[in-house]
């Protein structure tokens, strides 16, 4: 049986979904930077997130 989500959970993935439809609207020019920054902020937290870990101070 499949996990129900939270209301939050739902809330974010929804705002993210028009955040996306809207990027795409304007263009595929807004939809392809909006991809490599969000890649981008991945990268940047997981690097963050090593670092911190590596001092202790993270899960």
């Amino acid at each position: 049986m499949a996990r129900r989500s939270s209301l939050t959970s739902s809330l974010y993935k929804a705002a993210r979904l028009t955040n996306n439809l809207r990027a795409a609207s304007n263009g595929p020019t807004a939809y392809a930077k909006r991809v490599v920054r969000k890649k981008v902020y991945a990268k940047q937290m997981s690097f963050t997130r090593k670092l911190l870990k590596g001092f202790g101070l993270s899960k």
